[in-house]
């Protein structure tokens, strides 16, 4: 049983992947200091944060949605102005952001902790999974199912978008200087373009 409008769920779920935010930028900058290999920690550290607070809201509030439909409606409304925020920030975000000091040497487990700290503390986080991510569930069906496709196709391709941002981050970062409002402009015409699509789509 597939979750609810999944197509829309992996639009707007890549959508949040191209945009350069707070983990894309630490992924950039320690792929020009460290290399792409440990690069691969920091992107685990920052999927195993996000299956933590994604498991959290489910199994924690789930009952809770199911037994009133009102509550769902009341999160989508806020999944939609959280949208169109993360589109205004999106706009404003400025690649000048990206932090290019160079540390000589670190550990495994620090690259791993400082990607599970950047997911694990981001508000962005903690609001897309309460607000957003039980949009696409049934409650009423098998959820644990839905949520097991849901946080596996997010997490997966998390991490590969993490990895694709360090194998390209010279080309990237040249780029984006180059064009510094062209991504940013397009992510958050999408952004709001989503959050329509939710108004006119979903109703409870």
């Amino acid at each position: 049983m597939l979750p609810l409008d999944f197509i829309l769920f992996l639009q707007i779920i890549i959508f949040l992947f191209i945009t350069p935010g707070t983990p894309r930028i630490v992924i950039i900058s320690y792929s020009m200091n460290y290399g792409v290999k440990n690069c691969i920690w920091t992107a685990f550290g920052d999927i195993t944060a996000n299956l933590i607070q994604a498991t959290l809201v489910i199994f924690v509030i789930g009952t809770l949605l199911s037994d009133n439909p009102n509550f769902l409606n009341f999160f989508k409304w806020l999944g939609v102005i959280y949208l169109i925020y993360l589109a205004y920030d999106v706009y404003k975000t400025s690649p000048k952001d990206i932090n290019s000091k160079i540390i000589s040497t670190k550990s495994i487990f620090s690259f791993f902790k400082d990607g599970f700290l950047v997911a694990g503390t981001s508000p962005k986080a903690w609001l897309f999974f309460p607000l957003i991510f039980p949009q696409f569930i049934d409650f009423n069906g098998n959820y644990v199912i839905q949520f097991i496709i849901l946080i596996t196709t997010y997490i997966v391709l998390d991490f590969l978008s993490l990895i694709a941002y360090a194998m390209l981050a010279q080309k990237l970062i040249t780029w984006i200087k180059a064009n510094p409002k062209t991504i940013n402009t397009i992510s958050a015409s999408v952004l709001i373009l989503i959050a329509l699509i939710i108004i006119a789509t979903q109703q409870y």
